[in-house]
């Protein structure tokens, strides 16, 4: 970490102190009073003298207002340990989205923005996205169609689309399932893992939480109590089943009402592919290369299967099924790359890898960042309560300026909440507390955003410590937090992760790359051992046999196995991801709505499973499709990435082009690094995001090197 004193930000942290009364009640007021702003524009404009000046501006200044503290209004049905605060909080959401339907349905202003576009005034180019972007989603959101029946039903749809998005979203938060195993079925899961467990006479509650599955699948040698994981996993939320058919048929008839074939033609006609056909042909492109490696990757697993329960005096059932993967896979590393994820794991203690993650920001894009403890909290807070400005005990902040180099301002607020806990959002991902803008007297309002992940607990012997692949996944992130706080834009409705789904991956997914450099895995990694005597002396007593001390960081030798495997069973891998976003597309372009209305969606999902990733489910052993309901926990297709999942596989096509046309020589080139900050990620959505791509690559993206990373060139 660069060396900088505690200095004093010139602007306070938001505040978390909403209780379930004062987030519904804030909310009512941040509503009503947006609601008189566009009232009053309507009152005071006629259609022959709007502009962008009298229109669009004291909406887009409301906007940015409203965003300072609506994100954290919804934020806390993700993160609070209270009930009563998170269903507060789905209800603020709730409130929220409704009025959104409500004013994006008013023809009295649609009528206005069409009479400002029509003016044709000289924009700066990001006001002329932003009047265009509005007068489109007008008419997205109805108002072609002729006022009555039709666009009441259009509205009815959308307010039942939100709640549906929202009680799918808080049943998966809510998730507190589990299964009991003795420890012998338990057999093979780290010893660490099992520390962390709830146990009750004799027994450990494993539940679906990240840190108790995966190691799960990854290592329980007995077969079956990975099958009943898996299955169970599947088939942890099926209270979402019924919401995830209603919201297909309800997108399908939306869609239709409004002239289009398909929702996934209405969806994509906005984004950087333009068409579900273009999706389509990517799709079964990248399957055709990718079919023959992955049965070539299965039938070296297979064989591996074999050996290893034939060395038990078990019979081998010339299967290869889906609760089978996880562990094999690493099986395979350990024997034929004698790579052991969990000694590489000694070396990502989880505090010391963040330290080094946020050293490469601050070397690539000239930042600082500076922890926010203690007293100091009291001192930027703005009741000078520091507990008031986080949300959790565990919640870690950051002050984040510019080097000298890009001038030593601030830059915003970086929070981490690592852990999980009841009720948490279940996955890693990065939420947008606050975000910049221009603010209507010229000043910048600077953001704050924040990583909410579910890494394991550290335990007395030792602290939370990182698998190679949730390094990559917090670096991921963190890719996330940095596009958000360096962006530059005038208006909030572009600011960071603000673009169109099939691009905002790109940036986060390059930066993964990081993690698979020698000099960088070098600069991340320190043994644990060395970061305090106590935990020196836990390593030794656990290590008695071993007497060589370990080096500090991660050595040469471990860093070359697991540079050899990045790209192990990566035909596999990619085909999984193909599955989600065949899955995404086949459901949401059926020729018809008595198509959809007719859709198996759960036998769906697992038939093309299969069909795609050839790996085997119950479905194998005489159970037919229906046997697990994963659509039910696929969070994504009901919180935004709906007709667009793709997007994570034509991101990774943008990102692996960055990366090999700039970084892949000299990935710390501090001159590129800049000219990366400042002309991909300070952009956010405020230009098209194929302009962005060209100024920074100096000519169109292609897959070329997509290919070439995967083998298939």
């Amino acid at each position: 970490m660069a060396p900088q004193k505690f200095r004093q930000p010139p602007q306070a942290p938001p505040l978390f102190t909403g209780t379930p009364e004062s987030v519904v009640k804030d909310t009512k007021e941040l509503l009503a009073k947006s609601k008189k702003i566009i009232d009053d524009v309507v009152a005071q404009t006629s259609e022959k003298d709007a502009s962008f000046k009298n229109v669009l501006l004291p909406m887009a200044y409301d906007e940015n207002d409203q965003t300072l503290s609506a994100h954290v209004l919804g934020f806390y049905q993700s993160v609070s340990t209270d009930q009563a605060l998170r269903d507060a909080s789905t209800e603020a959401e709730k409130l929220m989205d409704e009025y959104s339907i409500e004013a994006s349905m008013r023809e009295d202003v649609y009528k206005l923005v069409d009479s400002a576009l029509k003016r044709k005034e000289e924009l700066d180019p990001e006001s002329q996205r932003l009047l265009e972007k509005e007068h489109k989603s007008y008419i997205r959101n109805g108002l072609n169609l002729p006022a009555g029946p039709k666009r009441d039903r259009f509205k009815e749809i959308k307010l039942r689309l939100s709640q549906l998005s929202i009680e799918f979203s808080k049943n998966l938060n809510e998730e507190n399932g589990g299964i009991w195993f003795t420890k012998e079925e338990l057999a093979g899961v780290p010893e660490d893992v099992l520390e962390t467990l709830k146990q009750e006479d004799g027994r450990y509650w494993l539940t679906f939480k990240y840190p108790d599955l995966f190691p799960t699948l990854k290592y329980a040698t007995n077969t079956e109590t990975r099958r009943k994981v898996f299955v169970a996993n599947e088939n942890k939320v099926n209270q979402n089943v019924p919401l995830f058919r209603e919201a297909m048929l309800l997108r399908d008839e939306m869609a239709r009402l409004l002239g289009y074939p398909t929702y996934a033609e209405f969806v994509i006609e906005d984004k950087m592919m333009k068409s579900a056909k273009k999706v389509d042909d990517f799709l079964a492109g990248l399957r055709g290369r990718l079919a023959d490696g992955g049965l070539d990757e299965i039938k070296t697993l297979k064989a591996l299967k074999k050996k290893d329960v034939e060395s038990r005096s078990e019979k081998f059932d010339d299967r290869y099924f889906l609760w089978d993967h996880r562990y094999y896979d690493r099986l395979m590393q350990e024997q034929d790359y004698q790579l052991d994820q969990n000694l590489i794991s000694e070396w990502f203690p989880l505090q010391s890898t963040i330290l080094g993650m946020l050293k490469i920001f601050e070397e690539l894009f000239g930042l600082v960042f500076v922890e926010v403890t203690g007293k100091d909290r009291d001192t930027i807070s703005p009741t000078g309560k520091g507990d008031d400005i986080v949300w959790h005990e565990e919640t870690q902040i950051f002050s984040v300026w510019d080097d000298e180099g890009e001038g030593g301002g601030f830059v915003g607020y970086l929070y981490l909440d690592l852990f999980p806990r009841q009720g948490k959002y279940g996955h890693a991902a990065n939420f947008n507390l606050q975000p910049g803008f221009i603010t209507q007297y010229g000043t910048r309002r600077y953001p704050a955003t924040a990583l909410v992940c579910n890494f394991s607990k550290p335990t007395p012997k030792k602290p939370s410590l990182l698998k190679h692949d949730e390094v990559t996944t917090l670096f991921h992130e963190l890719g996330h937090g940095i596009h958000d706080l360096v962006s530059r834009t005038t208006y909030s409705r572009f600011h960071g992760t603000s673009t169109v789904r099939d691009f905002v991956e790109a940036p986060s997914q390059m930066l993964e790359n990081w993690c698979w450099t020698p000099s960088q895995l070098k600069a991340l990694s320190r043994h644990y051992s060395t970061l305090s005597e106590d935990y020196n002396k836990a390593w030794q007593s656990s290590n008695s046999t071993n007497s060589d001390k370990p080096s500090e960081t991660l050595p040469d030798d471990l860093i070359e196995k697991l540079l050899k495997t990045k790209n192990l069973n990566g035909a596999l891998f990619n085909l999984r991801q193909l599955h989600f976003g065949i899955f995404d597309m086949t459901v949401h372009e059926p020729e018809s709505h008595k198509e959809v209305e007719e859709l198996k969606i759960s036998e769906l999902y697992n038939h093309l499973r299969n069909d795609i990733s050839k790996l085997d489910g119950p479905e194998a052993l005489g159970e037919g499709d229906n046997w697990g309901n994963g659509q039910a926990t696929f969070g994504h297709l009901m919180g935004g990435y709906q007709a667009g999942y793709y997007g994570y596989l034509s991101s990774q096509v943008y990102s692996t082009d960055m990366f090999y046309t700039v970084f892949k020589k000299d990935p710390m080139n501090q001159k590129e690094g800049r000219r990366y900050r400042h002309t991909v990620l300070e952009k956010g959505g405020s230009q098209d995001e194929m302009q962005t791509l060209i100024d920074f690559l100096g000519r169109e993206p292609n897959s070329k090197a997509f290919y070439k990373e995967l083998g298939l060139d």
